[in-house]
């Protein structure tokens, strides 16, 4: 069991590491998230140390850390949508069709509408254009003022007119 001081101190961690990345500095997310994975492994941790690499252009090692989060916490939907935009940005489109959908099922999932948006942009780039709009309105069933979504779905209707 984890001592409730390397808990916290890991959270403290955790914080300086997405404060570094929402301040663009990337190494020093990185080095955070992993001071923070050392103390105490979570599947927070790791996603959120694959979005840095992410960001800095790793997408190979942003996909192996979502995979360690969803060893430490299957439940959790944020890695399974990240891998498949990883996979979406790497051009792996059918690949990153069964993310996407574990995503939509994953029990802890806040931005439920993610992955119906990076869906939809999958289905639109195969040509499949009925079923990215049904997975576009998806997104916007969930969260109404979901502009990228909404910007998506309008592009992708001007191109059947």
């Amino acid at each position: 069991m984890s001592d409730p001081t390397w808990l916290e101190e890991a959270e403290v961690y955790f914080r300086k590491g997405y404060e570094a990345q929402m301040q663009g500095n990337l190494d020093e997310a990185v080095v955070h998230y992993r001071r923070s994975i050392e103390l105490c492994p979570t599947a927070e941790a790791h996603t959120f140390l694959g979005w840095a690499f992410s960001s800095q252009g790793k997408p190979e090692e942003a996909i192996r850390e979502c995979r360690i989060a969803i060893q430490i916490d299957p439940d959790f939907g944020n890695p399974y949508n990240d891998i498949g935009a990883y996979l979406i940005e790497l051009g792996r489109l059918e690949e990153a069709i069964p993310w996407l959908k574990q995503a939509m099922l994953a029990k802890r999932y806040e931005p439920r509408h993610y992955p119906h948006l990076n869906l939809g942009r999958v289905y639109a780039k195969q040509g499949k254009l009925d079923d990215a709009i049904a997975e576009l309105k998806r997104a916007l069933e969930i969260e109404p003022d979901y502009e990228a979504a909404r910007r998506e779905l309008h592009r992708i209707l001007g191109m059947l007119n």
